[in-house]
């Protein structure tokens, strides 16, 4: 049986003058694009000029909403009202919108960023007032999850479509979330570890945890980083082993209901 999946990347994560991540190559790699929308990262320039660009290369576009978070890039906890939290979604989410169709394309896909994904992978309380909010603006958006948290038992249940997302350059927990970015480890840097592991994954339909046994999970997408040393290099060799063991690399369609 053929093998699909889509590779996305985290983007348009510049503000002004600092410049973050290597978009313009990214675009050459990835068929997904998940655009910071100016709260943890990203401005109304970089987000036209990230745009323009994915729709040049063919590249679906996603809204990537985060905490209001510039200095600590999105990543530290907040703890926030529903009624905030919602409207945090749907704002960053309209602004996607609103700078997709000026760029000629338009926003398929909303995957959440940093801290408040993690938030939203342990909670499904937290992770349905983001969903929800999201489907009010678009009924038809696909949502990507973290798969196999809390994230997907939440899409799961709420009839919307739905993709499942593994990590490239991350390292896992025996309960499908990431490690923390601050123990050793949390991060991967060698392309060919990197790549060699996500076939793996792939070929077994499941998250391969650092400790525990195999977790079967949908694996629709599979994010490649672009602000690391090697992340570039990650990408572009996580594509070619991909290729070459025979796997289909396209835009995700999305699923609904429950996986399995």
């Amino acid at each position: 049986m053929s093998i699909a999946v889509d590779l996305n990347a985290d983007m348009g994560e510049s503000f002004g003058d600092w410049v973050m991540g290597q978009d313009d190559a990214l675009l050459e790699v990835v068929t997904s694009a998940n655009v910071a929308c100016g709260f943890h990262a990203g401005d109304p320039d970089v987000m036209a000029s990230t745009m323009a660009l994915a729709v040049q290369n063919g590249v679906g576009i996603g809204a990537h909403p985060g905490f209001g978070d510039l200095q600590g890039f999105g990543r530290r906890r907040m703890d926030l009202p529903h009624r905030v939290l919602a409207h945090m979604v749907q704002y960053q989410l309209g602004a996607a919108q609103a700078m997709a169709r000026a760029s000629g394309g338009q926003v398929r896909h909303l995957k959440l960023h940093g801290a408040l994904s993690n938030m939203c992978s342990e909670d499904e309380t937290l992770a349905r007032v983001c969903y929800e909010a999201a489907l009010a603006v678009d009924p038809d958006i696909i949502i990507m999850v973290l798969a196999a948290t809390a994230q997907q038992r939440v899409v799961e249940t709420l009839g919307c479509r739905w993709a499942g997302e593994i990590f490239a350059d991350r390292a896992y927990n025996p309960d499908a979330t990431l490690v923390s970015r601050g123990l050793p480890g949390a991060v991967i840097h060698d392309p060919a570890y990197a790549a060699e592991r996500i076939l793996g994954m792939v070929q077994a339909g499941a998250i391969l945890p650092e400790k525990g046994d195999p977790i079967p999970a949908a694996i629709d997408t599979i994010c490649l980083h672009g602000d690391g040393e090697t992340a570039l290099e990650i990408a572009r060799t996580v594509r070619s082993v991909l290729q070459d063991a025979g796997v289909t690399l396209r835009t995700f369609e999305g699923r609904s209901g429950v996986f399995g």
